[in-house]
């Protein structure tokens, strides 16, 4: 193995100039013309699919039940949800869970994770442009962004396949069947990494009848065309299919550029010759996303028993910047340190360069005409069996999935004469796993739950970056303007088994105790096959840094159920979750850099939660109620140090978490077709203990007073965690009431409030986010017969500035005494779009 990988870093060194013509970001942008009209034959192709099997004979059931039973026309419905691994009524299961059905993502076009969060008040979802390229915040609970090797502490889970880069952001979800939030932790059904919680989705399944549907939307405020088909019927008596199939193009984007042109000098380090080299400002609105989602689905039933549902899909994203929404938020002279005319501020507006034209394209990964870009291509397979035996029903699912991410980026996200960093990067994920079960339905008072799961992962980093205004004429031509160029790699394995009994005690009263047992190991390297001469001082080239780690973990846990009235559950639980240690593969190796610098340990929790689930007034009200409180040990919490763009992950010693969560929802039946919904929430995330790094230019009076890895520290004992706003909460209200004999009004609104919050991880004042309350609503006119649809769909109308995490701005603080600049990671502005809907 450690041969090979020596192998791999010499033949980095010998990069051809070739390689700018067949990797570059340029060669697979498709122009927006180009693009549109692909998008639109291929969905017009795909709708067609599936006509031969008009004539079919009766589809196999669908497997997983619909998220919402349909009721009886008014009151409220049930809401099955999947949060024990078997098909519950919301109601009834023990588990604080947020559900949404079909029709609600429908309502508001949720259809990646960022547009799912906005639905959830008590998560937050900050996009990034590198690292991990997310972060996911659940109840004070999040994973650093900065790090590609630290997965998310709340974990996404696809068709029951986890999925826990936070690269899974840049993932489109279309059709789905239902969303499931699970919050706190989540171990023994979920396993992976669910310290924080479960997003779980489920796509839709083949249907029992032909079904049909195409729409077309068109958002104004990026200007963004957006076209869906999807076909779903029976091939035979046995097999049906679901083909489905969503294209966009964004003509404009969210965020405005105010860079100004640039020019970076570099110094010929055997020369000294000083050349200056032109960075124009990046023009047009971003993102500029462009974009194709597909997934197809057979689903074989046999015989009753027996059920083999195959997924593949796929998804293509292309964009024109991977930091479109990095704003310099906040400056401790108002202004920013490294350009005075650049304002910080709460602005949609980004301040971002192309690549020095005679710079571009010879980096690797480059533009030849200096452009920025992100490109994001993923594709997985799942498979999925399901046999049911009179008392015993076994599930087998295996999963292939993989994901390659590569951008260019203005990393200093300034348009600055004082640096520059045009930075490139490749990585490319896959994993495979196996996940075997068995449950039990014996009529008697104990069944049991039995599984083992096993996954094998494999992470391939490759960054560069001009860095320190050097050249070297005598390098490779690729490396002329590199500062330096890293790679990084990091071998998975993963082997765990649980299980539950589950006890009736007396009639309406359940016990239930599980455990799941973790074995993983990461074997991982770091290095610098190429640093310029003028830098080895700081970043010495070939210098190795390498992690053989295994984890060991034991996860009980515990819950009592009352059901005194089949309207009413009652429960208490014990909890525990496990989140594996790893390896920042994203970081660098400086001169003082141990494999502790980069290889962090495991993140734990434990703690209780309690609650109550009603359904009162004839099925009219819905009322739950709960509390929690949960101690996490050494959270995992990246450091980026932005003076010497040095990466360190750290493990804060203890974080606790204590909350009160009420939701209600109202469906009166003497008003048939409305509903009343809404939340609240309390949630109080405190570090416990956690000596760690100050932040960029805290001062000895602001707490800087500390050591830490014989550097300067700070206890943060009793501050916040990043993004954990003591109040959260949600309001709306939706409607449809006949217009005229074939024709149905509906209108619907929600709103979203969040108290104030530091976004910084490490208590920077200069991040906080002040509260705010967003409002998304859509009006819609269908006909009775669901065929027709035109809908009018608004998002965050108030127009909120809302930042999801931040990093201490490269290269600040410029002056000594100053702290660091603030660069956020922005949610989007408003955006209003519109939808027809044919279905047929």
């Amino acid at each position: 193995m450690h041969g090979c990988r020596r192998h791999s870093v010499a033949a980095w060194r010998a990069i051809p100039t070739g390689l700018r013509a067949r990797d570059n970001g340029r060669q697979d942008m498709i122009s927006n013309a180009r693009f549109t009209a692909f998008t639109f034959a291929a969905l017009a192709g795909a709708s067609l699919l599936p006509l031969a099997s008009a004539h079919a004979q009766a589809a196999p059931q669908d497997v997983a039940a619909d998220s919402e039973q349909a009721s009886d026309g008014s009151g409220i419905g049930d809401i099955i949800v999947t949060a024990r691994r078997r098909e519950e009524r919301l109601q009834d299961v023990p588990v604080s869970v947020t559900a949404l059905s079909a029709e609600q993502i429908r309502k508001y076009d949720m259809t990646s994770l960022e547009k799912i969060s906005t639905q959830t008040p008590q998560l937050t979802i900050g996009r990034a442009s590198n690292g991990s390229g997310a972060q996911l915040t659940l109840r004070g609970i999040g994973s650093s962004s900065t790090s590609i090797g630290i997965e998310q502490s709340v974990a996404v889970i696809l068709d029951g396949v986890y999925y826990g880069q936070g690269r899974v952001i840049n993932e489109g979800f279309l059709d789905l069947a239902g969303v499931e939030m699970l919050k706190g932790p989540q171990a023994l059904f979920f396993g992976k990494n669910a310290t924080a919680g479960v997003i779980s989705l489920r796509s839709a399944n083949p249907s029992n009848s032909p079904e049909f549907m195409a729409r077309a939307g068109y958002e104004f405020k990026a200007k963004n065309l957006v076209g869906e088909v999807m076909g779903s019927g029976p091939l035979s008596d046995t097999l049906g299919i679901r083909i489905a199939l969503r294209g966009s193009n964004m003509f404009g984007g969210y965020f405005k550029n105010g860079g100004i042109d640039k020019t970076y000098n570099t110094t010929n380090i055997n020369t000294g010759v000083v050349t200056p080299h032109l960075a124009p400002a990046l023009t047009g609105d971003n993102p500029g996303e462009r974009e194709v989602l597909g997934r197809v689905t057979l689903q074989y039933k046999p015989t009753d028993r027996l059920t083999a549902t195959l997924k593949a899909n796929a998804s293509f994203n292309d964009n024109d910047n991977n930091s479109w929404n990095y704003v310099p938020v906040a400056c401790a002279n108002g202004t920013y340190a490294l350009n005075p005319a650049i304002k910080c501020g709460k602005q949609f507006t980004i301040y971002q360069n192309r690549f020095p034209e005679d710079l571009a394209g010879t980096n690797p990964f480059s533009r030849a005409d200096g452009g920025l870009y992100n490109r994001y291509r993923s594709w997985a397979v799942t498979g999925t069996l399901d046999y049911a035996l009179d008392d015993l029903t076994l599930t087998w699912i295996n999963n292939f999935n993989r994901n390659v991410n590569q951008w260019a980026c203005d990393c200093t996200f300034v348009s600055s004469d004082a640096a520059a960093a045009p930075s490139t990067e490749k990585s490319k994920y896959h994993a495979f796993s196996s996940e075997l079960r068995a449950q039990t339905s014996y009529d008697g008072p104990v069944n049991v739950l039995a599984g083992i799961y096993y996954q094998k992962t494999r992470r391939d980093h490759t960054q560069t970056g001009s860095f320190g205004n050097v050249e070297d004429d005598t390098a490779p031509a690729a490396y002329r303007y590199l500062g330096y160029l890293k790679r990084s790699e990091t071998d998975g394995e993963t082997i765990s088994g649980y299980g539950q009994a589950t006890w009736k005690l007396v009639e309406g009263l359940e016990a239930t105790a599980g455990v799941r047992y973790t074995h993983e190991t990461k074997d991982s390297y770091l290095v610098q096959p190429y640093v310029n001469a003028a830098l080895q001082f700081l970043f010495p080239q070939d210098k190795v840094i390498r992690a053989g780690q295994a984890f060991d973990n034991w996860s009980p846990e515990a819950t009592l159920t009352w059901k005194p009235t089949s309207d009413i559950t009652v429960y208490g639980a014990y909890k525990t979750a496990y989140k594996s240690g790893g390896f920042s593969n994203s970081g660098f190796v400086s001169t003082g850099t141990v494999p502790s610098d980069v290889a962090f340990n495991p993140e734990k929790a434990r703690g209780f939660e309690a609650g109550i689930k009603t359904t009162l007034l004839d099925r009219q009200l819905r009322v739950n109620l709960g509390v929690y409180t949960y101690k996490y040990v050494d959270l995992q919490v990246d450091f980026f140090n932005s003076n010497t763009f040095a990466f360190i992950t750290t493990n804060a010693g203890g974080v606790r978490t204590r909350g009160v969560e009420l939701e209600f929802e109202f469906a009166p039946r003497a008003l048939d077709g409305f509903n009343l919904h809404g939340t609240v929430n309390y949630n109080r995330a405190r570090y416990t203990n956690y000596i760690a790094p100050c932040y960029g230019g805290q001062s000895v009076d602001a707490g800087c007073d500390t050591v830490f890895q014989g550097a300067g520290g700070q206890d943060l004992s009793g501050k916040p965690t990043a993004v954990a706003p003591a109040w959260t909460g949600s309001f709306g209200f939706s409607y449809e009431t006949p217009v005229a004999d074939n024709l149905n009004f509906g209108l619907s609104a929600d709103s979203r409030y969040s108290g104030s919050y530091l976004a910084s991880s490490f208590a920077h004042p200069l991040s906080r986010q002040d509260e705010y309350l967003t409002i998304d609503a859509s009006v819609r006119l269908r006909t009775a017969d669901d065929k027709y649809e035109l809908a009018l769909i608004g998002k965050n109308l108030t127009n909120r500035f809302i930042v999801g995490g931040v990093v201490d701005a490269p290269n600040t603080p410029a002056v000594v005494g100053q702290v660091a600049d603030q660069m956020g990671f922005v949610s989007l502005p408003r955006t209003v779009q519109v939808q027809a809907t044919v279905r047929f």
